[in-house]
């Protein structure tokens, strides 16, 4: 799963969420553009700096970037939200298959449903096929 960019740090608060998930729909964005957007709803209040810190906070976390552009920084995402998606449903996968207790495993096998098994099943199918073509058997 590593062949993408992977953040040093994967939890994410309420506004760093929110700031990340403006910045996919934006692509590329200045604190002023991300600042609007926010303030764009009237019930919100949000000072200029508080997105600047939270930016920098995604920065150090490694979901952010940022590039001078002029006289102003572009900030954009590390990782797409594809990408991101998986390895938050890999972090899931990794603490699950930690739970070593079978009766956890076996309470959770039974309280699937039918879509669910269809689900895990065609999972399998392309985790079989993604290792036979790496060559992995």
């Amino acid at each position: 799963m590593s062949a993408f960019h992977r953040p040093q740090q994967m939890s994410l608060g309420p506004l760093e969420t929110e700031i990340l998930e403006l910045l996919w729909n934006f692509e590329t964005a200045t604190v002023k553009d991300i600042h609007d957007r926010i303030l764009s709803d009237p019930q919100r209040e949000l000072a200029y700096t508080s997105v600047t810190t939270v930016l920098q906070r995604l920065a150090q976390k490694g979901w952010v970037q940022r590039q001078k552009v002029g006289r102003s920084f572009q900030w954009q995402a590390c990782l797409s939200r594809t990408q991101a998606q998986a390895l938050r449903a890999e972090e899931h996968l990794q603490q699950f298959l930690g739970v070593s207790n079978p009766d956890v495993v076996a309470a959770f096998a039974d309280r699937l449903d039918q879509a669910s098994v269809t689900q895990l099943d065609e999972l399998a199918q392309r985790l079989k096929a993604a290792r036979a073509q790496r060559g992995e058997g």
